[in-house]
C-alpha cells in the first residue's frame, strides 16, 4: 500500500522559490554527472521504504499548508556531515495539490494514502497566484 511523506520547506516562500532551488539542485546533481532528479538528504531513513516506493510522493509544506508535492524516485544511502543519512530522490516536477493546511512539525511526517491532499491541474492549480493571495485563499477556505 502506497504511503507518502510530508516536509516543511523552511525559507521557502512560493511554490515557484521551491521550484527554483530545486532547479538548482537537478544543475548542480547534472553536472556532477549523476541523474536529473532533486535530492533531498534527510538524518532518518523511512522504514516504510517500499510502501514510499510504490508511488509515493512528497508533500511539501509552504507556509504553514500543504500546497505541492514531488514524485519519490528512490532512497538512497548517502551522508551528510560526515554520518549516514538519506537521500529521497524525486521526480523534479513539482504538482500543485488542493492546499490543506499544517501545524509546524520537525523532520518528516508519514502521511497515509487516502489523507493526502488532490492535485490540481490546469488553470485551476493557481501555481501562478502570488504566495500572499493563496495563503489569503487558503484562510478565507475559498479553496
Amino acid at each position: 500500500m502506497t504511503i507518502h511523506l510530508q516536509k516543511l520547506s523552511v525559507g521557502t516562500e512560493s511554490i515557484q522559490t521551491l521550484s527554483a532551488w530545486q532547479d538548482h539542485v537537478v544543475e548542480r546533481r547534472k553536472a556532477q554527472g549523476l541523474s536529473p532528479h532533486h535530492i533531498h538528504v534527510t538524518r532518518m531513513f523511512p522504514k516504510q521504504r517500499e510502501a514510499l516506493l510504490d508511488g509515493g510522493s512528497i508533500y511539501w509544506v509552504i507556509k504553514g499548508s500543504i500546497i505541492c508535492r514531488n514524485r519519490i524516485v528512490d532512497l538512497e544511502e548517502t551522508t551528510k556531515h560526515g554520518k549516514r543519512a538519506c537521500g529521497i530522490i524525486m521526480d523534479p516536477n513539482l504538482i500543485p495539490v488542493i492546499p490543506v493546511p499544517r501545524r509546524a512539525f520537525q523532520g518528516w511526517r508519514y502521511l497515509q494514502a487516502g489523507d493526502e491532499p488532490a492535485d490540481l491541474t490546469g488553470a485551476e492549480s493557481g501555481a501562478d497566484l502570488p504566495a500572499a493571495i493563496r495563503a489569503k485563499l487558503i484562510e478565507l477556505g475559498a479553496w
